[in-house]
């Protein structure tokens, strides 16, 4: 995009980090410590918005776009199977690496919140700790593939064809029926992004986000198979402190997958929030900033 979404008190950079340029959106730099926050699919930076005046007076908002996604690099030519969860880890610490920050809060959500579990994992000394919405989780495992959820995670398979990224662009109309169907879907409000749809449809028609973004989907499918096969790799739980706010009405990740979600992390809480969807962060801003300021010490 050639120019980003206005939002007040945010600023743009592009920092070169693990050998390619992230976009990197800021806000509240200097009011106190840092906090990264990690979006998902299909989202950028902007999902986040609402939180910067909730939040820039008491936290270091650090908002990238994650790689292929937003106006952060495409490094790969079209479709890609390299644009891993531990890719994009390894992003995120080198990111912070050159921003000079020793330590820092993490938020993430959807795909962010897999991204956030690799990086916890790779460097705990430097994350403050981990705060999720509607987090993926191993211990979901075969559930993502119960016959009366296929219809919801159909979009993981369309997303890898090699067709997708043509058809859906092929016209912004195209384009607009497809994030529209899916983020009123996902929304407990069948309207709650209907003020910023145009912004969301401005950043995918752009050159490369679309393919940037399916190619998640592609890069993650043998891991995905894996756990809905129950062949996932056992990994220790993380021991960082850990908060999940999940929101009630999520039809694609659902609330009651958080009932082994401690089987991951050590040291959790769980809550619900009752009148989200998928999008908590965007749906439910007050709650968001209210459990994440209080997460991260900085309550209102």
């Amino acid at each position: 995009m050639n120019e980003h979404p206005p939002v007040d008190g945010v600023t743009h950079s592009v920092v070169k980090a693990n050998g390619i340029d992230i976009h990197v959106a800021r806000a509240g730099e200097g009011s106190g410590p840092p906090v990264v926050l990690l979006h998902g699919w299909p989202e950028f930076w902007y999902v986040y918005h609402k939180l910067v005046p909730r939040l820039s007076d008491r936290f270091d908002l650090i908002m990238p776009d994650l790689r292929g996604f937003g106006a952060t690099e495409k490094p790969y030519a079209g479709r890609s199977d390299q644009n891993t969860a531990q890719v994009m880890a390894e992003d995120l610490l080198a990111l912070a690496d050159q921003l000079g920050l020793e330590r820092f809060g993490l938020v993430s959500h959807d795909v962010g919140s897999l991204i956030s579990q690799v990086a916890a994992r790779l460097a705990p000394a430097h994350i403050d700790g981990l705060f999720f919405f509607n987090c993926v989780h191993p211990g979901i495992g075969r559930r993502w593939a119960e016959p009366e959820h296929l219809a919801e995670i159909w979009y993981q398979s369309f997303n890898q064809k090699p067709w997708a990224a043509e058809l859906v662009g092929s016209s912004r109309e195209a384009c607009r029926i497809y994030f529209a169907s899916m983020l009123a879907h996902w929304a407990k409000d069948d309207h709650a992004f209907d003020a910023d749809l145009e912004i969301f449809v401005d950043n995918f028609m752009a050159p490369g986000n679309l393919q940037g973004g399916f190619n998640w989907y592609v890069s993650a499918h043998a891991a995905r198979m894996a756990v809905m096969k129950g062949e996932a790799p056992s990994l220790p739980p993380i021991d960082l402190p850990t908060h999940v706010l999940w929101g009630r009405h999520d039809p694609v990740i659902k609330a009651e997958w958080t009932d082994n979600i401690g089987e991951s992390f050590r040291d959790i809480i769980v809550e619900i929030a009752e009148d989200a969807g998928h999008f908590v962060h965007y749906e439910a801003p007050d709650l968001a900033a209210k459990r994440i300021a209080a997460f991260f010490g900085r309550p209102t």
